[in-house]
């Protein structure tokens, strides 16, 4: 059934952990008669807390789809996590929305992930609506949550409605949205409507000049006037409406209900936008437009085994159909559609624009796939950070470990899967330690495979910082024809970002032939053999040698980079030389002449983004410095928070979540992303060496 876009409402409901989002989606689900239990987290019986591990450990892990009829609105509610480590959940759930409920819980404040929840709303163009929590808990001071609340996220944050008594005496909520009068029964109310009210309506008319005038010259809106001005004002940021909810006492439930169904954002309130062929096309959100849709989530069930999880933008999409979609060439045929309550799925013959559906069994359909001749924008998720190397526990487990992981990595964009070539090291990267811990578990109980853990090897790189010379002939006779080859050559340091046409010139190598150049780790060998002395068929197997030590590394088995060497010179035998002499000469003089040129270690840098109470930026400046990294830059971040700027080595801050939570009691986070490599101090670098020297000895 397509339903009139007009009446339909996608919301995701996010915010920090303990908040109590997913009791909200549940209780939003019973008032609307969407279900006839009595969920419950701590039971294990929530409708959106379905997993296993979810059941567990009595908080969400995965975004869970609901839906609901309200007030003749149809309602698509996702409930998301509410741990940072989980937040790729959130962000490709709101991808897919018009309005961001954002729970506060009312005791607790504003923690790390109700920031990051309003940021990501915002990056996503959503109308934002906090959600105040837990009224009915003790120790709530209301006007100073009100006031923080103002000063983290802007005045625009206005209550929509107040409490009516506090902690236990909580007894109702008191509209704001109106002028009290004296029939009004405003008795504990945590703060008076009234000096809401007119903040309320200025917020509102902020974007109609016409009504703002009239106000001013004494003409109050009618509250349908301001109801209709109140989406145009979410939807443009100036407003985000604050409603109180107790789901404990059962208060304020229904009146968010009531607001949701009058005010939250249509489908139409965004403009969305694709791409054709190069060109930009404002998308229309019509039934009969062209298909445009995209899957924002991807669950692996161990029943209906794959589900791609779409939102429909225009168009029309039907059961059975072949659609085309923006990884494949041809056609995809999807088989039924499914409308999603949680665990729950029921067919449906199609759904049109502002739709959520999913579909099974897809296997050409990922996170992020567009369907359809449109390609709509890619949902941008953040780069993981912490890896742990990982193997199975039992011999002969590979392949179904690594089946395992190809699900996760489906299911989870912000987890990443590498075999470090170089390391020979499956490296599992996610967003935290507990996030990776949360993987290990679902190995374990869904796809009953265990694994051993520990912490991947850096990436060093060996690198040379003078010039150096030097010849290795080799030679060998045992019987028969033998082994014959001589390589002279030049290396020197080089700087990356060079232009080679102006490097590989004769007036830097005067006999200068060839060169080629290997750009991912910016070796560059030049050919300068003057006479012949090394006949041209050799060549190649000298840059096989050459490329062979600078996979092996030299003084601590790490690649090299940032080498250029040049071969000038050589002598061979019109018998006994062959590929593989010059090749082994080519690898032995490579090492040999390396080792001359003052050889050193590069490691990898990264930038890191630290947000920290402002108490606690001391804290982080003094910690960095123990860790070799250094502050480059600091700004406000609002609501009493600090963002630091630095750089690190990876190596220093592999672990950084566990120190950073217990510096600012669970209240900091960060984000960090590569930056470049650089030399490793003289002693860390002795350190290094000589613990790849031990693991050879071992080995």
């Amino acid at each position: 059934m397509t339903r009139n876009i007009a009446d339909i409402r996608n919301l995701v409901v996010c915010g920090h952990g303990g908040s109590g989002k997913t009791t909200l989606v549940d209780q939003l689900l019973v008032h609307s008669g969407a279900v006839s239990s009595k969920p419950s987290v701590d039971a294990g019986t929530s409708i959106c807390d379905f997993d296993e591990e979810e059941k567990h450990h009595k908080h969400s892990i995965e975004a869970s789809v609901t839906h609901f009829d309200h007030a003749g609105k149809h309602f698509n509610v996702i409930d998301t996590p509410g741990y940072p480590d989980l937040v790729g959940q959130m962000i490709g759930s709101l991808s897919a929305v018009e309005t961001a409920l954002i729970a506060i819980d009312a005791h607790a404040g504003i923690k790390v992930n109700t920031r990051r929840a309003w940021s990501e709303a915002g990056k996503a163009g959503c109308g934002r609506i906090i959600v105040l929590t837990k009224l009915d808990t003790d120790n709530i001071d209301f006007p100073g949550l009100i006031a923080s609340i103002k000063e983290a996220f802007g005045k625009g944050c206005v209550p929509l409605n107040v409490p009516l008594g506090i902690s236990d005496s909580l007894r109702g909520v008191a509209n704001t949205l109106h002028a009290p009068n004296a029939d009004d029964d405003l008795e504990g109310a945590a703060i008076d409507p009234q000096e809401i009210y007119e903040s309320l309506v200025e917020s509102i008319i902020e974007v109609d000049e016409a009504v703002m005038e009239r106000y001013f010259e004494g003409e109050i809106p009618s509250e349908d006037e301001l109801g209709k001005l109140m989406v145009q004002a979410m939807s443009s940021g100036s407003l985000t409406p604050i409603v109180c909810v107790s789901t404990k006492k059962d208060i304020g439930v229904t009146e968010l209900l009531d607001f949701l169904a009058k005010e939250s954002l249509p489908p139409t309130a965004i403009t969305r936008t694709a791409t054709k062929d190069g060109d930009d096309i404002t998308l229309k959100p019509d039934a009969n437009a062209p298909l445009a849709a995209q899957v924002f989530k991807t669950r692996i069930d161990p029943f209906v085994q794959r589900l791609s999880f779409i939102r429909i933008y225009s168009g029309t999409l039907e059961k059975d159909a072949t659609v085309h979609s923006s990884l494949v060439r041809k056609g995809v045929k999807i088989g039924p559609l499914l409308e999603v309550q949680a665990s729950e799925t029921s067919p449906i013959d199609s759904a049109g624009p502002g739709e959520i559906v999913a579909v099974a069994k897809c296997e050409d359909f990922h996170t992020g796939t567009s369907l359809g001749d449109l390609e709509l924008p890619p949902i941008s998720f953040p780069t993981p950070m912490v890896g742990l190397a990982i193997e199975p526990k039992t011999r002969g487990d590979e392949v179904k470990l690594s089946e395992a992981l190809h699900k996760i990595t489906e299911e989870d964009p912000t987890i990443h899967l590498d075999h470090d070539p170089e390391t020979k090291e499956m490296v599992l990267t996610g967003m935290s330690e507990l996030h990776l811990m949360l993987i290990q578990e679902r190995l374990k109980r869904r796809d009953k495979v265990e694994v051993n853990t520990h912490q991947p090897k850096v990436p060093y790189r060996e690198t040379i910082q003078s010039n150096s010379e030097g010849s290795y002939r080799h030679k060998k006779q045992s019987g028969g024809s033998g082994q014959f080859a001589e390589v002279h050559v030049r290396m020197f340091p080089l700087a990356e970002g060079i232009d080679l046409d102006e490097y590989c010139t004769k007036d830097r190598f005067p006999h200068y032939k060839r060169h080629h150049y290997h750009e991912k780790s910016n070796f560059l060998w030049i050919d300068s053999v003057v006479g012949a002395s090394i006949p041209g068929n050799f060549m190649p197997a000298i840059e096989k040698g050459f490329l062979e030590r600078l996979h092996q590394g030299v003084v601590a088995g790490y690649p090299v980079q940032n080498v250029c060497i040049e071969v000038h010179f050589g002598k061979d035998h019109p018998v006994d030389s062959n590929e593989s002499a010059f090749k082994m000469a080519a690898s032995k003089v490579f090492a040999q002449v390396f080792k001359d040129a003052r050889p050193g270690l590069l490691e990898p840098m990264v930038n890191m983004h630290i947000t920290v109470p402002a108490d606690n930026v001391g804290d982080v400046s003094s910690d960095l410095s123990g860790r070799r990294g250094q502050m480059v830059g600091m700004e406000q971040a609002g609501g009493g928070m600090t963002t630091v700027e630095a750089k690190a080595p990876l190596a220093e801050v592999s672990t950084y979540a566990r120190t950073l939570s217990s510096m600012t009691g669970g209240q900091g986070s960060y984000t960090m992303e590569f930056a470049h490599y650089e030399v490793v101090p003289g002693n860390v670098q002795q350190e290094v060496i000589a613990g790849a020297k031990m693991k050879d000895e071992d080995d």
